[in-house]
């Protein structure tokens, strides 16, 4: 239950990576480390703890959707929390209740479980496993369905992804 409420802080995250990937400027801004292929990591000061993140946008995203907000993929690591590697996906719109999200990695199946517009591993092991997958990896796709019923994929490239873990792993130590 703790790991479920500290993963909702996530949508913060993503709130915050729209605001950087969309060029917007805030006053406690998270800094950015480095662009690495498709991904870019992130520091984060929240109050005397770091956060570090990966975040990355899809290359294509399809569905039979008139309206969708933004779309994100996102690693992060919150050494103050003892956490690493928790991957969240940030879909742009309300998942349907009870619904779980697929990801597929270069044919290795992964299934997130869901509320909201967000999408997390079950547990720790999975987030680990998901990690290393997108480091090594070469495409991730990623399924969901809306609350409107509507089904929606999005793919991902995952150059620059070993990048961006390391480079928020050496941050995070």
């Amino acid at each position: 239950m703790f790991r479920k409420i500290c993963r909702l802080s996530f949508v913060t995250l993503g709130a915050l990576a729209l605001a950087l990937l969309s060029s917007a400027s805030h006053a406690a801004s998270p800094k950015k480390v480095g662009e690495y292929g498709e991904w870019i990591s992130y520091t984060l000061a929240e109050g005397s703890s770091k956060v570090c993140y990966m975040v990355s946008k899809p290359v294509t995203a399809e569905g039979k959707y008139t309206n969708r907000g933004e779309i994100f993929a996102l690693i992060t690591h919150r050494p103050a929390e003892g956490t690493s590697d928790v991957f969240s996906y940030i879909t742009g719109y309300t998942y349907k209740t009870g619904s779980d999200a697929n990801v597929k990695i270069d044919g290795k199946k992964y299934v997130l479980f869901t509320q909201d517009d967000t999408a997390w591993a079950p547990d720790a092991a999975a987030d680990a496993k998901l990690a290393q997958a997108i480091q090594s990896g070469s495409k991730m796709v990623v399924q969901g369905t809306s609350a409107r019923g509507t089904f929606t994929t999005d793919t991902y490239s995952l150059k620059g992804s070993g990048a961006a873990y390391r480079a928020i792993s050496k941050e995070c130590k």
